[in-house]
C-alpha cells in the first residue's frame, strides 16, 4: 500500500514539475515576443509627424545615442526566438541588421548601404510577424 501511495505522489511531483515548466516555457515566449514588439515600437516606428529612429539612420541623421541603442536592440532581437516562421531565417535577418547597424556605429564607409539593405521591413515582416 505504501509503494502505491509514494508511487502516486511522484508522479503527481513529475507531473508538477512538467506543468510548471511548461508554464515557464510559455511566459518566456511571452516575454520573448513582448521585448521584439517594444524594440519595434520603439526604434522601427515613431508617433506621428516624427521619423522612427531606423529611417534616421538610414538617412545618415541617428545620433550616435540612437545608434548605441539600435545596435542593443538588434543584439537582442538576435538571440530572441521569432515568433513565427523559420528560426534559420530570423537569425539571417537579425544578425544582418546587427552588423549593418554596428558598421554604422563604427562609421564604415559603406555602413548606410548596408543598413538601409538591411532595414528591409517587408522582408522580415511577411515571414516572422504574428498574424
Amino acid at each position: 500500500m505504501k509503494r502505491q501511495h509514494i508511487a502516486r505522489f511522484t508522479g503527481f511531483v513529475a507531473a508538477l514539475i512538467a506543468s510548471g515548466s511548461l508554464v515557464w516555457q510559455v511566459n518566456a515566449a511571452d516575454a520573448n515576443e513582448d521585448a521584439i514588439k517594444e524594440f519595434m515600437k520603439a526604434y522601427h516606428k515613431a508617433p506621428k509627424g516624427t521619423d522612427p529612429t531606423c529611417k534616421k539612420a538610414s538617412n545618415g541623421e541617428a545620433s550616435k545615442d540612437e545608434l548605441k541603442k539600435l545596435v542593443a536592440g538588434y543584439k537582442i532581437m538576435c538571440s530572441a526566438k521569432p515568433p513565427k516562421g523559420d528560426a534559420a531565417s530570423w537569425k539571417e535577418k537579425t544578425t544582418k541588421l546587427l552588423a549593418a547597424a554596428q558598421g554604422l556605429e563604427k562609421g564604415g564607409a559603406d555602413a548606410l548601404a548596408k543598413y538601409k539593405e538591411a532595414v528591409n521591413c517587408k522582408a522580415c515582416h511577411s515571414v516572422h510577424k504574428p498574424d
